[in-house]
């Protein structure tokens, strides 16, 4: 029986469903729900250093609980651990404690793990399952769903990977409790990107209940989390593989992942940090070709600012390092672009954006 606190979200696309339990405290009972996908009760847990020493006892007591052998594999924590190196290692480790194609591996941390596990278990043996367990705001909102897996290239973010989706994705809040302001403040702007693209009544709650949220609301992030989560399911299971709508998902996206390539996919400039500025630039730029108002703009920039996030790119570290001809040049390895012109996602007002070409 599901907990009346949980949130359940179906993630509709037929023979790949899944669900998506959304709750405070669900890493307690964790071994239970995961011994259901398991063939047998072994699986690899796969995380970072930092996800690991702060909840990996609470994983690990749970997965005892149930029954449930396992091995883990460790990475170090940024976005550098997206990479062919961490890949093939990640693939001979699974391979070297004895993963076969029926056993599901598990994500336990960020986007980033979720991304390079749920790459690996992709291609290992032709296609294993595997479980995500997002422990950042960012990943339980937007990561973690949707089977989206890559790595990253020289070239730019996220350009060599598959789709694969999760057999189901855990999702305890709580676990935010362990991140720092900086962290919850990035995965925000992913919550803030749904509302921007497509909701604008989620826009004007997130107005009423973005600090609240932002400092620990138990009951306000289940609710923002679980109505992110619903957005994205909906769109995803309209159009899976993006060759249509779901790039919408990618609001300020192109230009925020120009911005992360150009600070070396460093901690200089987190995902969720690039993702604001990238949206406020969505928003400038539609305004300076008439799609958008001036003070749509502002609103959005004016939220961004309240809740602590960057703006601008000036706002951002050791911003007279950065070259416009370099930002362009790094926008057009994104994956939306067509015959060597641009697509953007850009706004003719809050709550409603159109995917542009050309």
């Amino acid at each position: 029986m599901t907990d009346p606190s949980t949130e359940s979200i179906h993630v509709s696309l037929g023979a790949d469903s899944y669900d998506i339990f959304i709750g405070p405290g669900l890493l307690d009972n964790a071994g239970d729900r995961i011994k259901a996908y398991l063939q047998r009760p072994f699986t690899v847990v796969v995380s970072d250093e930092s996800v690991w020493a702060a909840q990996g006892a609470k994983l690990s007591k749970s997965l005892t609980a149930a029954g449930i052998k396992f091995e883990t594999v460790i990475f170090p924590s940024g976005e550098e651990t997206k990479s062919f190196a961490n890949l093939q290692y990640l693939t001979e480790a699974l391979l070297g404690h004895g993963i076969e194609r029926q056993d599901a591996i598990i994500a336990f941390g960020g986007g980033v793990i979720g991304d390079l596990t749920g790459f690996a278990a992709s291609i290992l043996r032709r296609g294993c399952q595997f479980i995500q367990i997002p422990t950042t705001l960012l990943a339980q909102v937007d990561s973690a769903v949707g089977g989206k897996t890559a790595i990253n290239a020289s070239h730019g973010k996220n350009l060599i990977g598959s789709f694969h989706q999760p057999a189901m994705v855990l999702t305890d809040t709580t676990s935010l409790d362990t991140l720092d302001l900086r962290h919850i403040r990035a995965g925000y702007a992913e919550i803030l990107k749904y509302a921007l693209l497509g909701d604008a009544q989620f826009f004007d709650w997130l107005e009423e209940n973005a600090e609240t949220l932002i400092k620990g609301d138990q009951t306000k992030r289940v609710y923002a989390v679980a109505h992110s989560c619903r957005a994205k399911a909906a769109i995803v299971a309209d159009d899976e593989k993006e060759r249509g709508r779901r790039a919408l998902l990618n609001l300020g996206h192109t230009f925020g992942h120009a911005l992360e390539a150009a600070y070396g996919f460093s901690d200089q400039l987190l995902h969720g940090e690039g993702v604001a500025v990238g949206m406020a630039l969505a928003f400038d730029y539609a305004v300076q070709i008439n799609l958008c108002t001036e003070n749509e703009s502002q609103s959005v920039k004016r939220h961004l600012r309240r809740i602590g996030a960057p703006d601008a790119a000036l706002a951002l570290p050791n911003s007279n390092s950065l070259s416009a001809t370099q930002l362009t040049e790094l926008m057009m390895q994104d994956k939306k672009v067509e015959q060597g012109r641009l697509t953007l996602i850009l706004p003719h007002r809050i709550g409603d954006a159109h995917i542009v070409k050309d």
